[in-house]
């Protein structure tokens, strides 16, 4: 089935993904997937009008109905998922299991938030005061912003968009420019579930295409109080300054430079299979890749060997083909970046293994490389920097102390890992003392996480959290009410103001 085919059944039509000025290519192969319209900056205005009235209305449907529109969505994405997944897989570049599993996020998602929608609860808090009651209450906030990167172009606005909606706040969606496509078939997926709805609000949900001025204008907005935005800390450090300006609220998931730690104990056969998906997934292009292999001393020649020879032997080429385990990168500067960041490990004492460019048996314009697997004396300046390609680097410890400060020593602190027996090594890496990244995991990667846990880092990766647990707070308004249904008026702390 063509590119084409795939989107005229998801509804997109031919004047929408033609005559633009927006060139949308695949990373698979380099050819033209479409022209699309860019919405020019002027146009936020009507934007920002149907978002704030849709919030007029939208605040007030019962959690539970909002929900139901949720569900709604859930049943049309089941039904869109093998054309939605292909789809991905075209624009992003995505083997095909990881573009059906990426709509099977956005799912799983919609059924999370369903049950939230009857879940929105707040406290009862004991008053000092006889005769009052406290309490905490949640209300929907207002328009949510929602900036996606290419990486992931559908699966992370469903996180954002699934909770905000049951929250009863709108969402403007501004997708990467590199996978606009999948926007407008999420944007007609949610508009056949809107209308099987039947009153939900025009405007509830809208997806702005268009380049960086764009975002700025959505970033900049005092009619939205929400910004969540994912991609590169580079992005958040722009987006953040502007929001902070305006005394809105940020929900960033930003760059990553995960690590696994394998201590002498480790089940070397289950870390090498978690070793290989985390860091070749996706072509090394998720903000959870693993990049930092921390290893003892003791087993590390073995491990290194195990994985040149797993490396060595893995399907490279046309992520639609059956048997493919490592697709392309997203576009030349991606390859360009790569062999780059290999150039600087060299020189830095590293010593590599893959990281060639793939030129046999692979589509002749996509950007193919072999993953690198890159030994290092130390933890140096390139280690540190998060390089958005399938490079392993590898380092040695002696001490578990030793394994944990090498892994807590880099700007980012999103995901993490170790590969352990060992009881009290299992403790401390997810203890005060040790891991110091949002997701912290034991005999299991980096990389894959599951919706119903929040999803989000520390330190550079912008401390944000969206999916699960309770992230869905960062979509309301917090409110602390108390009640005096006595016939007196204390007054808190013991304060006398007697008139």
């Amino acid at each position: 089935m063509t590119a084409e085919t795939v989107m005229e059944k998801l509804g997109i039509t031919a004047a929408e993904r033609t005559g633009g000025r927006l060139r949308v290519t695949s990373p698979i192969d380099g050819s033209l997937l479409g022209e699309v319209h860019e919405m020019p900056v002027s146009g936020m205005d009507a934007v920002l009008y149907r978002a704030k009235s849709a919030f007029k209305v939208w605040r007030s449907v019962p959690a539970p109905r909002r929900g139901e529109l949720i569900r709604l969505l859930g049943e049309e994405l089941r039904a869109a998922k093998a054309d939605l997944g292909a789809l991905v897989s075209w624009e992003a570049g995505k083997i095909t299991s990881e573009g059906l599993g990426e709509v099977q996020e956005m799912i799983d998602i919609c059924d999370f938030a369903v049950g939230l929608s009857r879940q929105l609860y707040g406290l009862t808090i004991a008053s000092e005061r006889p005769g009052h009651r406290m309490m905490e209450t949640w209300h929907p906030a207002g328009p949510v912003g929602v900036i996606s990167a290419f990486n992931f172009p559908v699966a992370v606005w469903s996180w954002n968009a699934a909770l905000a909606i049951v929250c009863g706040d709108p969402v403007i969606w501004k997708p990467s420019e590199k996978t606009p496509l999948t926007a407008l078939a999420c944007q007609k997926i949610f508009d056949r579930a809107a209308a099987r709805f039947g009153d939900a609000p025009e405007g509830l949900l809208q997806t702005l295409i268009g380049g960086a001025e764009l975002g700025r204008a959505l970033v900049a907005s005092e009619d939205v109080p929400i910004i969540s935005a994912t991609g590169s800390t580079r992005m958040g450090r722009a987006v953040a300054p502007i929001v902070a300006a305006r005394l809105g609220k940020c929900i960033l998931e930003l760059g990553g430079n995960n690590a696994m730690i394998v201590g002498p104990s480790a089940d070397l056969e289950m870390a090498v299979r978690a070793i290989v998906f985390s860091a070749v997934g996706t072509a090394g292009q998720r903000c959870t890749s693993l990049r930092r292999l921390i290893v003892h001393n003791s087993i590390r020649e073995d491990l290194v060997a195990r994985l040149k020879k797993a490396y060595a032997g893995l399907p490279i080429g046309n992520p639609l083909e059956e048997g493919t385990l490592v697709g392309p990168l997203v576009d030349e500067a991606a390859g360009a970046a790569m062999t780059a960041a290999l150039e600087a490990a060299r020189a830095e004492g590293g010593t590599i293994f893959g990281g060639a460019r793939v030129r046999d048996g692979v589509p002749e314009d996509g950007v193919y490389m072999t993953p690198a697997i890159v030994e290092m004396p130390e933890q140096s300046a390139v280690v540190k920097t998060e390089t958005f390609a399938p490079i392993l680097y590898v380092l040695g410890y002696d001490d578990f102390d030793e394994a944990v400060e090498i892994h807590n020593d880099v700007p980012q602190g999103l995901s993490s890992c170790v590969f352990t027996l060992n009881m009290r090594e299992a403790e401390q890496f997810l203890s005060a003392a040790g891991s110091d990244c949002g997701i912290a995991n034991v005999n299991i990667g980096p990389s894959g996480a599951e919706i119903g846990g929040a999803f989000g880092g520390e330190k550079e990766t912008g401390g944000g959290r969206e999916s699960g647990s309770d992230a869905w707070k960062a979509y309301m308004r917090r409110q602390t009410n108390t009640v005096n249904y006595s016939a007196q008026l204390p007054l808190a702390q013991g304060v006398k103001f007697d008139i």
